[in-house]
């Protein structure tokens, strides 16, 4: 064969610098949006911010709903009880640390504070002591002249154990709950009963067992109410309240609200900071002739202009995308999470004509401030099922059911999954048991033998 030439015509998407800073602005948090704007400010000397005429913080609209909740944003909260508490979670001190402070506090001999040492540092966040007394003992001999007995490791640990909180040293639950009621005063009443529940019963109480608890303790219903109660008072975490749980502020990208009977999106104009190319500049390039400054300042002023392309852009998008999700999704902020319609990243890339990578980028780490709570975008997405009538159910409305009716259920006799297969049905949705037992476990809802109370 002979070499020869041929033309070929081909369409193909180049990804220019341009087009991959505007796809990377999209997909960005608004904090992470904050740091980039943040570092183009600092690297860019032509860009800049507008200075604002109104000075003050934005405000959320205030809305009067009930009820007003939040989906997939963890909140912390602390209960005061009316005592000045040295040590809580929310300060920043650990349950290491707090024990080591109790530990200086109290008189022990240095053999004694070594082994104390050791065993503070094998007791787990949730306060209980993970390896065994005689691990720590065989460790501790090994580097200690002087042979420490299995016998002083046990006083040691016993000491420890009166530490605060209570419970804390605990090698099982079982243990930990017997602490804590010993530390009760002895006239509490059922807590002879509760210790002995807890000592020798404690897989009935695990299994919620109580007809069988009930013989085995000789008490009525009524009796065996008050001593579960009691037990159920304690504490089998004691140091999850030294875990402080980090606070999750979350600033909405964009506010929904109710105006003249329409539902209307809007952008949070906080979330941006407006930004412009410096005049100056831009009118310095003009003026002076052609250099190795003036090129810098033209390739600068030409970036700048591009990363504001790029933020107005990703604003517009996101509008789209939220007004399009609001429009579909009306009945959910008029009547709640039972009336959310099923949708899928294809329903909204169809009604504004985008492809759905981009809705999903646009909906990723997005959130919404509504008057029933603040949102991720991505929550308004749920696969559908099937109805009696022919219509399309949400998996987020079939959710909304299910806690609904086991919050209504009778503690007594809770509603097992095939009954809430049955209710379910009744509401006009097919759904099979194994899938209201998929969505209970989701909803971190124990089964119907777990959640059985006696009172």
């Amino acid at each position: 064969m002979k070499p020869s030439l041929q033309f070929k015509m081909s369409q193909q998407l180049a990804m220019t610098p341009q087009l991959q800073q505007a796809i990377k602005l999209l997909q960005l948090s608004t904090l992470e949006l904050q740091q980039e704007i943040q570092q183009a400010l600092a690297e860019n000397p032509l860009l800049e911010l507008e200075q604002s005429d109104a000075e003050g913080e934005f405000s959320i609209p205030q809305e009067t709903w009930e009820p007003s909740y939040s989906a997939g944003i963890g909140q912390a909260s602390y209960h005061y009880d009316g005592e000045d508490q040295l040590y809580e979670g929310e300060t920043g001190i650990t349950l290491h640390d707090h024990l080591m402070w109790q530990l200086q506090l109290s008189p022990f001999t240095p053999t004694d504070a070594l082994i104390a040492v050791a065993i503070i540092e094998a007791i787990d966040d949730s306060g209980y002591l993970t390896v065994p007394l005689s691990d720590i003992v065989a460790g501790l001999n090994e580097h200690h002249v002087e042979p420490i007995e299995l016998d002083e490791a046990q006083v040691v640990l016993k000491r420890i154990q009166h530490f605060d909180p209570v419970g804390v040293g605990a090698r099982n639950v079982a243990e930990c709950l017997t602490l804590q009621l010993q530390h009760l005063a002895p006239d509490t009443p059922w807590r002879t009963e509760a210790l002995r529940a807890v000592q020798e019963f404690i897989d009935l109480l695990a299994t919620r067992d109580y007809r069988n608890l009930a013989r085995k303790l000789r008490v009525n219903e009524t009796e065996l109410a008050a001593i579960v109660a009691l037990i159920q008072d304690l504490n089998p975490r004691p140091g999850e309240s030294f875990q402080a749980a980090p606070d999750n502020y979350v600033i909405p990208d964009v506010i929904v609200s109710k105006k003249n009977h329409r539902w209307v999106v809007e952008l949070n104009p906080e979330t941006v900071p407006k930004l412009k190319v410096n005049q100056y500049y831009l009118d310095l390039c003009h003026a002076v002739a052609q250099t190795d400054e003036v090129n810098y300042i033209r390739q600068h002023a030409q970036d700048a202009k591009w990363f504001i392309r790029s933020i107005e852009s990703r604003n517009e998008t996101l509008l789209k995308v939220a007004s399009a999700i609001v429009q579909r999704q009306q009945a959910f902020f008029e009547h709640g999470e039972e009336a959310m319609k099923p949708m899928i990243l294809a329903d909204i890339a169809a009604a504004i004509e985008m492809h759905e990578s981009t809705i999903s980028r646009v909906t990723t780490q997005k959130y919404m401030h509504s008057p029933r709570g603040v949102f991720e975008l991505k929550y308004f997405f749920s696969s559908q099922l099937a109805t009696a009538a022919g219509d399309e159910a949400s998996s987020t409305a079939i959710r909304a059911l299910l806690k609904k009716f086991i919050a209504a259920e009778n503690p007594r006799k809770p509603l097992s999954d095939s009954k809430l297969t049955e209710l379910i049905a009744e509401q006009g949705i097919q759904v099979a048991r194994r899938t209201i037992a998929k969505y209970r476990e989701a909803l971190n809802i124990p089964p119907s033998s777990q959640r059985k109370r006696l009172i």
